[in-house]
């Protein structure tokens, strides 16, 4: 899958733009605060419809206006595939694919597969298990729509199941048949986490070996309170206690991701250099899982990840990015020395851009 042209009206801090791109690398670089990741944002929202850190809709529109529009130009696989999205103040947000408006936002997910490597990903190290639980519900999300359905299922019985608690509802019919659908949907969704980090975790401890070039070994487990089974006798027994509480306190919403170095978790023994490391090559491994198993090449955006990092790991990163494993990527830094650098150690077609104040302007013709 390949990104051939992006348009953009009032995203954040980029008024108007309209950018085509090497089907093969396309950097950018500028100051801080110019728009760079803006930029990469606007790609990611066209592929969850939604803001990589989760930024409000509301927030996402420039301040002076009423509306903001993306459209992206791609060629999937021999074919053109047009999507549009409008975001408008106090009013549902519009997804096109082709023309076409979509029923549901979820039936868009997974078409365009997508991976982003940012700064705001230490939040999956020092962050609540929410983020790490996040990370698995993206990756299974792509390529898996009976798992995306599972979880919305799982998380509307959730909310109504919540809304008896705290309304301190004693109808035992209704808690049954939440704590049913409860039971089914978190089963399945239990079952798939479970095992895609069995099948994860190889892929990124070797991504990691290749950028660190040492004997240090990393590693992920899933705690969850499905592993005892008859989650809906938990929910059962539960009940009382949660009423009291107010909100369900059981269940695959408040299963773990441990993510560990050498056994210990990375967010207590961890160095700035080694969660950085840690992190790149958890995203490069799961571009590389979601490009085996999807129906298509995923676009990879790499948002200032040079920073905090020797010499010798960026080199590795460079190595593994320009190789043949890799398709479209766009990548930010906040000047050209290792923008230069990759472009130098790769016989591939790129193109270079300059970021200032929410303008993207061309630096030279594509290679």
């Amino acid at each position: 899958m390949i990104l051939k042209k992006l348009s953009i009206l009032n995203y954040k801090n980029i008024l108007q733009c309209e950018v085509s791109f090497s089907p093969e690398i396309n950097c950018f670089f500028g100051n801080n605060g110019m728009g760079k990741t803006n930029l990469l944002d606007a790609i990611h929202y066209l592929s969850f419809c939604k803001s990589h850190i989760n930024t409000p809709d509301t927030q996402i529109i420039n301040n002076a206006q009423d509306m903001c529009v993306l459209q992206g130009d791609y060629d999937y696989e021999g074919r053109d595939e047009e999507i549009f999205c409008a975001i408008r103040r106090r009013q549902r947000k519009q997804f096109k694919r082709n023309k076409k408006e979509y029923g549901k936002l979820s039936e868009h997910i997974g078409l365009l597969p997508l991976v982003m490597v940012s700064p705001a990903d230490s939040e999956l190290i020092q962050g609540g298990s929410d983020e790490r639980r996040r990370f698995l519900d993206v990756i299974i999300s792509q390529q898996d729509k009976q798992y995306l359905h599972a979880l919305i299922q799982y998380n509307k019985a959730l909310l109504q199941r919540n809304i008896l608690l705290r309304e301190q509802s004693q109808d035992a019919s209704l808690y049954e048949v939440l704590e049913m659908q409860l039971a089914m949907y978190g089963q399945m969704v239990y079952e798939k986490r479970l095992q895609l980090v069995s099948d994860f975790t190889p892929i990124f401890n070797e991504y990691y070996q290749i950028i660190c070039r040492s004997a240090e070994h990393v590693g992920l487990r899933y705690i969850s309170q499905l592993e005892k089974g008859d989650f809906a006798g938990l929910l059962a027994a539960n009940r009382e206690r949660d009423r009291i509480l107010g909100y369900t306190s059981s269940g695959i919403h408040k299963d773990e991701l441990e993510m560990t170095l050498n056994d210990y978790l990375i967010r207590r023994v961890g160095s700035q250099g080694q969660n950085k490391t840690y992190l790149i090559a958890l995203k490069l491994a799961q571009y590389v899982f979601l490009m085996r198993r999807g129906q298509t090449t995923p676009v990879l955006l790499l948002d200032d990840i040079f920073d905090k990092l020797d010499a010798d790991r960026v080199e590795q990163i460079i190595k593994l990015v320009s190789g043949d494993s890799f398709g479209q990527i766009f990548i930010t830094d906040t000047n050209r020395k290792y923008l230069d650098e990759i472009l130098q150690t790769m016989n591939h077609d790129y193109a270079l851009f300059r970021v200032e104040q929410g303008e993207v302007l061309p630096m030279e013709e594509t290679a």
